[in-house]
């Protein structure tokens, strides 16, 4: 009997020795459950439960990671036996907002190049990740529209409980719709670069689901203010969450308002309110989850403008706006309401298996509005007639004295003259004739179900199997309404420059306000996607593969028969269908629990965006290529990237190679063009096709923890991104149908997405609850965006068809050649601090200060492509000031965002 209680006593005391415990808590003593605790070198992981107490099997020293979102991830090394107490740092970064713009996918409300979107409020996703080099990237870089890998936001990958927020049109999400409710979007699922999530196949640079469990949030209140002078001025928040009752009951509630007469830029108004609701029933093995989503939101755009335009009146100026009876009135004003409806479903078969069903609805209305002139002059204040270097440019002579009024005009006024426009409009009512001016509103309508299943279960403790089935139904209505006659009577239907009916079915109508007029057609759109991944995770090597098949299928119903296209624009036009297949692996080496070797790879194939389909959808059902006789084909990506990661206790570093390729791409530009076959001029579509480009380079991100309460922090990508073929490109429009103009000469110029090279380098000094920051970054290699059509064969032709007799190869090589942006530096510093009140109860501030020296800098800018041959374009360079020079947009100079907040 002794015998056996001694061989009792000893095996326990074995088994003791075989195991680390302890047990996780935050700064206040108070546990923290669903902590990950890892041991990477044995490729093993538990969690800790509701009393943050944890258990881990190990039979020699090892590295230890715990990890938990919104706390710091702590590292350290233990033995078998011993009983760890570990105190998680929180991370304000994660959730004390610090800015609006803290994540990889470098989105933005306000992107350049986008007719609805300009150089403004850099409006990220919500949560930073801890990468050494993204977090930099989100917090250091994104206020110079830097993009991770060059790489569109369309490539990133955004789920709000697994339901994709993707928009069809342009492949982006639309982060307004969940604007100004931080608090309640912090509990994230981050799958980075390539790498396939759990809850979709994803893109290139990211993926992000976002879940609204009332069950998952923080129990507790929170009030918080903040004021700024980036994009809004004030905003007020309020969340709420009960947590789980004993009746299985959840709920959780967010409100708030963002509000600004202007932002940074003059006349940028700012009107936004919130509200989340979210009611969950958690029963034995399921939980049933309902969320309400209301964001609606308004703001006036700025203006990209010319470098005499800045050189004038400064980089703030935005010429969209006026006085009207004493109040700034902006005419280019994007709102948004779209409203979502979410009904999520868990059910556990096994504590290994999970079938998620997910049921949204989204509808709404997005509206960007600006004015028309079907009767009076462009009431653009910097229209190129309206500009001093019109006067200059006179071909008697420089007209000196207009010049001055001109520069006089500009610089004492230089707004939109609304009273113009009234006294406009109230002349020829007195006249019986149409409004001269209207201020109308460029609309889509959009109603979208989605339906959503997904399965997950583990084969072995290693091994899990997901598949994912997505289906996603489409009407967008498309439009445009008069919001303000400006004191007209009626709108002629009709184009006032060509003639044509908007309309055919009703040539000679006459809109008012509330009238659909111009255009009018529906986008129906269905997309079913299958996706299957597998994942492994063993001691030495972690890996996954994954796949999807995706069908889309897009069709235009015209409900105007435009007089230009009469045969070619009403009905039901032709239905596109594109099935897609794509693949993903990746595998994680790992030398030792500190080193580790990562591959990734991706072969994708995606339909082209809506935007990109149609070559003109407001008047016709034509399809991108169906004019030249060229089928509309699948984009093709291809990727990989291979990285380097050390994650010791005080030094984190990744060192990563990347490749990729697009090929058969599709863009669509608009514009008005002079020297269109040698001297025609007409507003026409330039469609580009079989677009391929190359985005290389190398990420460098380091965090060293130099004394505990100090950390050095740095980071660098050096990229190469650039067009690597001769696109072809044809032209299209109502005055000559359709030009075909052969290639493009986009070999080799740089893609304009922001600076290709980007360092930073700063440091965090945190010490009883204080957090102060300084980092210096460091930018270059930005370019304009390359105009297409001024490098085909019309460049050179004159109206004959011949070469132009006085064509100088050199000199076009010289004008043609990209414009490379200045390099520059750009400082920041953040500051912030939290006060314990009483238990449980927290007051705390954050203050950032951007661009502390009040650098100047371009961001991004396009080529005009107006002066679209030799001729044109060298007159137009041999005047004293371009008349017809690209238009830019500047970053922000010296800007704060003031956090405060109070939990309880």
């Amino acid at each position: 009997m002794r015998n056996l209680i001694l061989f009792i006593l000893t095996l326990q005391f074995t088994l003791a020795q075989e195991k680390v415990t302890g047990i996780v808590i935050d700064t206040n003593g108070k546990p923290v459950e669903k902590v990950q605790v890892q041991a990477p070198e044995i490729g093993i992981s538990v969690t800790s439960n509701s009393s943050g107490e944890f258990e881990l099997i190990i039979s020699e020293k090892a590295l230890l990671t715990f990890s938990a979102s919104n706390y710091e991830t702590y590292v350290t090394e233990a033995s078998p036996g011993e009983i760890l107490s570990i105190v998680l740092q929180t991370d304000l970064s994660a959730t004390d907002n610090i800015t609006s713009n803290l994540q990889l996918i470098i989105l933005s409300d306000d992107e350049l190049n986008e007719d609805d979107q300009a150089a403004g409020n850099i409006s990220g996703l919500l949560q930073s990740t801890q990468d050494v080099f993204l977090r930099t990237a989100a917090f250091e870089f994104s206020s110079s529209f830097f993009r991770v890998r060059g790489l569109d936001s369309e490539l990133g990958a955004v789920q709000i409980n697994g339901i994709p927020m993707n928009k069809f049109f342009n492949g982006r999400p639309q982060w307004s719709n969940w604007g100004g409710l931080n608090d309640m979007l912090r509990n994230q699922e981050l799958s980075l670069g390539s790498q396939s999530s759990d809850y979709n196949f994803g893109g290139l640079i990211g993926s992000t689901n976002i879940s609204t469990r009332a069950s998952e949030y923080r129990v507790g209140s929170r009030i918080t203010y903040s004021s700024s002078n980036r994009s809004y001025t004030n905003r007020a928040m309020f969340s709420h969450a009960s947590g789980l009752n004993d009746k299985g009951w959840a709920y959780a509630i967010s409100a708030g308002n963002r509000w600004g007469e202007s932002g940074f830029a003059d006349g940028t108004f700012y009107d936004a309110q919130s509200l989340l609701l979210s009611v969950e029933k958690v029963l034995e093995n399921q939980s049933i989850n309902l969320t309400l989503i209301a964001a609606p939101n308004r703001r006036g755009k700025s203006s990209p403008n010319t470098q005499e335009v800045y050189d004038i009146r400064g980089i703030k100026y935005n010429e969209y706006w006026g006085n009207q009876s004493g109040e700034q009135r902006n005419s280019r004003v994007k709102r948004l309401i779209e409203p979502i409806v979410m009904l999520n479903h868990e059910f556990k078969f096994s504590p290994k298996t999970t079938l998620n069903t997910n049921i949204a609805y989204q509808f709404g209305e997005l509206g960007n509005s600006r004015l028309d002139f079907p009767g009076g002059a462009n009431p653009s204040p910097t229209y190129y007639k309206n500009l001093p270097s019109y006067y200059l440019s006179n071909v008697d002579g420089p007209d000196y004295t207009q010049a001055y009024l001109a520069l006089q005009n500009l610089q004492n006024d230089g707004q939109v003259d609304w009273n113009r426009l009234y006294d406009a409009n109230i002349t020829n009512s007195n006249s019986d004739l149409n409004a001269a001016y209207v201020l109308y509103e460029d609309r889509s309508d959009d109603k979208q179900f989605t339906l959503n299943t997904s399965f997950k279960t583990y084969i072995t403790d290693d091994v899990s199997i997901v598949f994912n089935l997505t289906h996603q139904k489409l009407k967008s209505e498309n439009f445009a309404e008069i919001q303000d006659m400006l004191g007209g009577s009626s709108y002629l239907n009709r184009d006032s420059f060509d003639g044509y009916a908007f309309n055919l079915e009703d040539p000679n109508a006459l809109a008012s306000i509330g009238d659909k007029f111009r255009y009018n057609y529906i986008f129906d759109v269905d997309q079913t996607e299958a996706y299957l991944k597998t994942q492994f995770n063993l001691k030495r090597v972690d890996g996954y593969a994954s796949t999807s098949f995706k069908t889309t299928n897009y069709q235009r119903e015209g409900l105007y028969r435009h007089g230009a296209y009469p045969n070619d624009s009403f009905g039901k036009g032709k239905k596109l269908s594109f099935d897609a297949f794509s693949g993903k692996a990746g595998l994680t080496y790992k030398f030792t629990g500190k080193h580790l070797l990562d591959l990734n790879a991706a072969w994708i194939q995606r339909a082209p965006h809506l935007r990109n389909t149609y070559a003109n959808s407001r008047e016709n059902n034509f399809i991108v290529g169906e004019l030249a006789g060229r089928d509309l084909e699948l984009e093709e990506i291809n990727s990989y990237d291979i990285s380097y990661i050390l994650r010791a206790p005080k030094l984190s570093i990744r060192l990563t190679g990347y490749h990729t390729t697009i090929s058969n791409a599709s863009e669509i530009s608009f514009f008005f063009a002079e020297g269109i076959g040698g001297d025609t001029s007409s507003f026409v579509q330039e469609i580009s096709q079989n677009i391929d480009k190359e985005y290389q380079g190398l990420e460098f991100g380091f965090e060293a923890n130099v004394f505990p309460a100090f950390t050095l922090k740095g980071a660098a990508s050096i990229g190469r991104h650039l067009y690597t073929n001769n696109p072809s490109v044809y032209l299209t429009s109502d005055d000559f149908g359709y030009l075909d103009f052969g290639t493009a000469k986009m070999k080799n110029l740089r893609i304009a997405n922001g600076p290709q090279e980007a360092y930073s380098l700063g440091f965090e000094f945190r010490q009883n609850y204080w957090w102060f920051g300084f980092t210096t970054n460091f930018f270059r290699n930005t370019y304009v965006d390359a105009s297409p059509i001024n490098r085909t064969q019309n460049f050179i032709l004159d109206s004959d068809g011949l070469p132009f007799n006085d064509y100088d190869p050199e000199l076009a090589s010289e004008l043609l050649r990209q414009e490379e942006f200045g390099e520059y530096f750009v400082s920041n510093i953040v500051l912030g601090k939290s006060w314990r009140i009483s238990y449980g109860k927290y007051f705390g501030f954050f203050l950032s200060i951007n661009n502390l020296f009040d650098s100047v800098f371009k961001t991004g800018g396009f080529e005009q492509s107006r002066n679209a041959n030799f001729r044109e374009l060298r007159d137009d360079f041999a005047l004293p000031k371009r008349l017809f020079g690209p238009k830019y947009w500047y970053g922000r100079g010296t800007n704060y965002f003031l956090n405060l907040y109070v939990r309880f």
